[in-house]
């Protein structure tokens, strides 16, 4: 049992940039306390206690913000973040190293009996506010975003955005190897953000709109080099020049900056009374 608890308390600081150290965790985590009072109350459950369990969990809703289901089924290091609204059907079944945000709802679509919940495989990403319902399966390792109401199966890896939720992203596809994409991928591994949709699961359209104007302007160049230096050797006079590069060095960007702190500070420093 303790063995399971420190395997929790873990499973948190790897996924919670706020979490501080061991004690705090393990006091102030509603998440955490939610899925122990649950391991009590399904144990109850499996005995045949239905009325107990069902008591402790209502009792652990009011302590917690979190309504779990004593029939449902859980797995390991599950992690429940913030918690609060967080509703998990009789019949939803959840895999292990799933992430779950604050106003996540796998409910269902129908009255009947029977299997009527969600089933979220290994390391599905659930975002805040997100409602999946009915007898669906969300594959492993898919992101569901914030806000989305999913009501389909959803394949593995894939990400699913919107009302009703859609899928935007299938499977991340590896980068091509042309120098466009490599210097976009470098990029963003330099700066530690996604530009220019470098990260093909990305769903902003515009930012992959982005990515792709600037793959056509590299091509364009190229090709533009290539006529060039034709035409030349059938005696045309074409500058040959290349065209400079855009190069986002450190020096570059720390030049920027004193420039527009210099403009800043002339701005301040100026006096409408004068």
């Amino acid at each position: 049992m303790f063995a399971r608890i420190k395997e929790d308390v873990h499973s948190v600081f790897a996924r919670d940039p706020a979490a501080r150290n061991f004690w705090e965790v393990f006091f102030n985590s509603p998440g955490l306390h939610a899925l122990w009072c649950y391991r009590l109350n399904h144990k109850l459950w499996q005995a045949g206690w239905f009325f107990l369990a069902r008591t402790f969990s209502t009792v652990a809703r009011w302590f917690t913000g979190i309504e779990i289901h004593p029939a449902a089924t859980i797995g390991r290091r599950c992690f429940i973040d913030h918690g609060m609204g967080v509703v998990i059907g009789e019949t939803a079944e959840i895999g292990d190293d799933v992430t779950l945000y604050h106003g996540v709802t796998l409910g269902g679509t129908s009255w009947q009996t029977g299997k009527r919940h969600p089933t979220l495989e290994q390391g599905v990403v659930v975002g805040a506010g997100a409602q999946i319902l009915g007898p669906i399966t969300i594959g492993a390792g898919a992101k569901i975003g914030s806000n989305s109401v999913v009501v389909k199966h959803v394949p593995s890896h894939a990400t699913v955005v919107g009302i009703p939720g859609r899928v935007v992203t299938a499977k991340a596809p590896e980068l091509a190897a042309d120098s466009a994409k490599q210097q976009r991928a470098a990029i963003a591994e330099k700066y530690g953000f996604d530009a220019y949709a470098v990260s093909y699961d990305n769903p902003d359209p515009v930012a992959n709109s982005i990515g792709k104007m600037l793959d056509h302007i590299h091509l364009l160049d190229a090709k533009i080099n290539e006529l060039s230096c034709a035409l030349n050797k059938l005696g045309g006079d074409v500058c040959e020049q290349q065209l400079p590069e855009l190069n986002l060095d450190d020096q570059d960007f720390c030049k920027a900056e004193q420039l527009a702190k210099q403009k800043r500070q002339q701005h301040d420093d100026f006096d409408p009374k004068i």
